[in-house]
């Protein structure tokens, strides 16, 4: 449920909810609805800011959010995923992962080629989107130590979350697999290869 609503400045709402599903399903409902003054819709763990174009649509939006409803947000409802990523699965971590769960290293990889996932949000890095929906025996704890480096492509999980890292960079995600998928080049017209509300399905690579 919508349990909170603050003013976020003079020409911002922030959302706030109880989960990551909450979010997807409220961003879709709030896409749809068009509201009149909203410039743009920022969704992120357990919040969306919606910016506005001016001071005077605080109240309007606040009324209008108030008589909005949502639907079930069911990605496995969709006729298929939007993207499919091909990933080797040699991660450094997935040793560690099968342990952490439970799970031999080929359970953990049906696991997660075996999930449709969806965007939640993007965050951390251009082109790093957290991936939710992911079967919930592959939700693990983040390395107690991150890594300095962590290379483009590394396909990694922490939390309820699978990711790809789309550059070079420090992190601390378990890592189970790589992929060649470029997850960020400004010179597409949508920079961004996955972006808050996509489903992704992985694969592994043959």
């Amino acid at each position: 449920m919508l349990s909170t609503v603050r003013e976020y400045g003079d020409q911002a709402l922030l959302l706030e909810f109880d989960s990551t599903a909450e979010v997807l399903a409220w961003t879709a409902a709030i896409r749809d609805a068009d509201l009149l003054g909203v410039v743009d819709i920022v969704p992120a763990s357990r919040t969306i800011l919606l910016k506005l174009a001016g001071p005077r649509y605080l109240a309007p939006t606040r009324q209008r959010l108030g008589k909005l409803r949502t639907g079930h947000n069911d990605p496995a409802a969709s006729a298929g995923p939007d993207v499919v990523i091909d990933v080797v699965y040699d991660g450094a971590d997935l040793d560690a992962v099968a342990e952490l769960t439970g799970l031999n290293p080929a359970e953990v990889v049906a696991a997660h080629t075996g999930s449709l996932w969806q965007v939640g949000f993007s965050g951390f890095a251009p082109g790093f989107a957290y991936l939710v929906g992911g079967d919930p025996r592959l939700q693990v704890p983040r390395r107690a130590e991150p890594r300095t480096r962590v290379p483009a492509g590394a396909v990694a999980l922490a939390g309820e979350f699978s990711g790809v890292y789309p550059r070079e960079t420090p992190g601390g995600w378990q890592l189970i697999g790589h992929t060649d998928a470029v997850m960020w080049d400004i010179n597409r017209d949508q920079p961004a290869l996955l972006v808050p509300g996509m489903t992704v399905r992985f694969q592994e690579a043959r």
